[in-house]
């Protein structure tokens, strides 16, 4: 699956940025470089996990955020939401409330996206030949991760859609009828959800009208309540999701749909880590992976408001009460739209997002690469972050491209100012040098 032109979420806001490096030092994927004071994230590389928002101690890294005022475009206003959007309020909040809330500012219709895991139950969806370990495609930010990092990986990605994907295919199919002015909108607890919805040609794009972050919505949902005496309660469009879907979007939420031997890692250090050492391995006798950006999954969001332990305890004492299988009632539903899905239950291939590297050329890739090496020799090699790239490769890396200059490292300086203005013009300066 191709995205050209990728349209990311993550945004910096120069007037706030204080050049101070906590987002440069926290970006896995090496993105972000501080260039006059100021953090720059480089679109090629960025995989919109949010690290660097997370990170910043200047408020300096903002979100995109859509107006809510889209729903007004549509009649009908159907909402996906994902059950971690629940777990966001105190327990003195009742679910019932939250969805009143949720009609009363405009809402017509509302499913839980992890309808989606039961639908693909009771459709008996299965992979078609994927090459092992599965990895699963439900994290967008690993998604893109794998396309740009690790494109030896991508054939291992699941093909079947992530279960809001699913969801809206369905609430479109089952209300079509009501109203062709019908409107679907996703609250999602990612900035990766948001970048993939606003790419064109993505499925999200597709699939989804609009897509509201999930602290936008419980912002609006907790003065809306906080105004009332009294709320009306209201229900899902769809009544329940089974006890093991409410779960998915929780570390080890996938692993009961899959057999064989399973692993679920969590955080982007420790994702990164791990398929560093699975890209190696030739072998392995694991089936299925669950990679989760986020600590605890989606409770970890960046867009998330609550403690992430405190809402990971809160689905799981949902889903004590939630039935194991759905009833005949609602099986009967979702085959009631199984034509819906004809053909349309997996996504197209994934293929692996070009990246710059160090020149399109190969021989001058090769030069470049042992001036690389070269540089680093000079170099002190301790990753201080001052230069403005985030170690001592990448700057030799930015040089070689003709994008920094060895003037930038400030230990050569200290060293020795002489020094490091001969090397210097030996590594090239992009303000007289070559510039390639």
């Amino acid at each position: 699956m191709s995205d050209p032109i990728f349209h990311h979420a993550i945004r910096v806001i120069t007037s706030s940025c204080k050049g101070c490096t906590h987002c440069m030092k926290r970006c896995p994927t090496q993105a972000i470089r501080i260039h006059h004071g100021k953090a720059e994230i480089n679109g090629e590389l960025c995989i919109d996990c949010g690290q660097c928002m997370a990170v910043c101690p200047n408020n300096a890294i903002k979100v995109k955020q859509d107006p809510f005022n889209q729903l007004d475009d549509y009649l009908v206003r159907v909402a996906i939401i994902p059950a971690v959007f629940f777990a966001q309020f105190p327990d003195t909040i009742t679910p019932g409330e939250i969805l009143g809330a949720l009609y009363a500012i405009g809402f017509t219709h509302i499913y839980l996206a992890e309808t989606g895991v039961d639908i693909l139950n009771v459709l008996d969806a299965e992979e078609q030949a994927p090459e092992l370990p599965l990895i699963s495609n439900f994290c967008p930010a690993v998604q893109r991760l794998i396309q740009i990092r690790f494109p030896l990986l991508v054939d291992n990605l699941s093909r079947l859609r992530p279960p809001a994907q699913v969801t809206a295919i369905f609430a479109r199919s089952e209300l079509s009828a009501v109203s062709p002015s019908l409107g679907i909108f996703y609250f999602t607890p990612c900035a990766a959800k948001i970048a993939q919805f606003n790419t064109e040609g993505s499925e999200e794009n597709r699939l989804f009208d609009g897509i509201i972050n999930i602290d936008t919505a419980y912002n609006l949902v907790s003065t809306y309540l906080a105004k009332q005496d009294q709320v009306q309660e209201g229900s899902l469009t769809f009544a329940m999701c089974t006890k093991h879907a409410l779960l998915w979007s929780l570390v080890k939420g996938q692993i009961p749909s899959h057999e064989g031997r399973t692993l679920a890692v969590d955080e982007m250090h420790n994702v990164i880590e791990f398929l560093e050492i699975l890209e190696e391995e030739a072998q392995t006798s694991l089936q299925f992976l669950e990679l989760d950006a986020c600590a605890e999954g989606c409770v970890g969001g960046i867009l998330t408001v609550r403690n992430r332990f405190l809402a990971s305890e809160r689905l799981k004492y949902y889903s004590q009460q939630l039935p194991d299988v759905l009833d005949e009632v609602l099986t009967k539903r979702i085959r009631d739209q199984r034509k819906a899905f004809q053909n349309d239950l997996r996504l197209p291939p994934f293929e692996a997002t070009m990246t710059m590297g160090l020149d399109t050329d190969r021989s001058r890739a090769l030069y470049k690469l042992q001036k690389v090496a070269d540089i680093l020799k000079v170099l002190p090699g301790i990753d201080c972050g001052l230069c403005g790239s985030p170690t001592c490769k990448s700057l030799a890396e930015d040089i070689a491209r003709g994008q920094a200059s060895l003037k930038q490292c400030v230990v050569l300086k200290l060293r020795n100012a002489q020094s490091s203005s001969s090397l210097s013009r030996i590594w090239g300066d992009p303000a007289k040098g070559e510039g390639v």
